[in-house]
């Protein structure tokens, strides 16, 4: 028998959360322009949502980091794949991210940032489980605290499976 899925967080949950994320974004960089970074593959959903609930001056850029494989854990290694094209000196950075679990990624990607000199990097994840830290890292707005289980679906995958659901699902019985 293979996988089966059980809803976490309904398409409804995501979109009501993603709207509060988007008032405290704009909130925040209202009267700075901002250079929004979207984490492949598995944040492009989210970002998009998000990036279209924050009202201000907004560029858009893209990365690719490499930590699973075809693995359901982090390798424990983190890789960039493809970089952003643009200078971030002195500008306000936001970095968004689908889910932070052993923070590896996001220590990475944050010190990585810092040595480019932006004015500000401010840290989005649409989830975050804590229970499976490994490394600190500064998460400033977290959509929802999940328990260490894998999930798939709103951009998240299960060997490059499962992207395409409109909500948050448990993958169970993973052989």
């Amino acid at each position: 028998m293979g996988p089966s899925l059980s809803t976490v967080i309904s398409e409804k949950d995501l979109h009501k959360r993603i709207k509060e994320m988007g008032d405290v974004l704009t909130d925040k960089f209202k009267s700075a322009p901002v250079v929004a970074i979207c984490v492949l593959k598995g944040s492009f959903i989210f970002f998009s949502d998000l990036i279209r609930q924050i009202e201000c001056d907004m560029t858009c850029e893209f990365l690719s980091t490499s930590s699973y494989g075809n693995n359901a854990h982090s390798s424990g290694e983190v890789k960039l794949t493809m970089d952003i094209s643009s200078s971030v000196q002195g500008r306000h950075v936001l970095l968004v991210e689908d889910i932070i679990d052993t923070g590896l990624t996001m220590s990475y990607l944050q010190k990585m940032f810092e040595i480019r000199k932006p004015k500000t990097i401010t840290t989005v994840t649409l989830l975050h489980k804590p229970d499976a830290k490994k490394v600190d890292c500064k998460i400033d707005l977290v959509g929802f605290k999940i328990p260490n289980e894998f999930v798939v679906g709103y951009g998240l995958d299960y060997q490059n499976q499962y992207r395409h659901l409109p909500y948050i699902a448990r993958l169970e019985n993973l052989n």
